[in-house]
Order: structure tokens, then sequence, then C-alpha cells
């Protein structure tokens, strides 16, 4: 749980992606180039979120624990105990998922 140790400052959200479909629901194995890219994530930490041009804090839009949409490219990636994280501006979150 190396993600507990870093926090992310001002509006960033720290997600890890979730895995990549390798076979498809008949069975069939999929090479690593017909894998779609993962577009979906798990929030893992947020930063506290940034101050507006009044300076109020503009708190970040999602919260630990939610699933979201990231666009398909972007993202910077951060390895924490040797598993890949990445991290995003709140504002370049496309969506989250309701439960």
């Amino acid at each position: 749980m190396a993600f507990r140790k870093f926090l992310p400052l001002f509006d960033r959200v720290l997600v890890e992606r979730l895995t990549a479909e390798t076979v498809t629901k008949g069975g069939i194995m999929l090479p690593e180039k017909s894998q779609s890219k993962v577009v979906q994530a798990t929030v893992m930490a947020v930063g506290p979120g940034s101050v507006n041009q009044k300076g109020h804090l503009q708190p970040v839009s999602v919260k630990v624990g939610e699933n979201v949409l990231l666009p398909e490219y972007g993202g910077t990636k951060v390895v924490l105990d040797d598993k890949d994280y990445f991290l995003f501006r709140d504002g370049d979150i496309l969506g989250k998922y309701m439960d």
C-alpha cells in the first residue's frame, strides 16, 4: 500500500488503471497489440485542490475509491512498490461511474 505514503499536490489525482482484457468472452487470447488502452481507473489518492482566482480552495471533484473515466492519452506514470499508478489533473478526468 505504497500509495498511502504518497499524497498528490494541488488538484492532482493518483489512479490505478484497471487491467486490460487479455481474453475475450469467448475465451480467445488477445495479443498485446489488440488490447485496447484502458481508460478506466480507481482513484487511490487526491490532492487538496487548487486555489481559484478569488483565493478560495476549489476541492478535487473525485474521491478515493471512485471509478473514473480517463482520456486515452496523458497522465504521469508513478511507480510505487513496483506497481504502476498514474497522476492526472482533476480537470483531465472525463467522468466518474455512479453506483
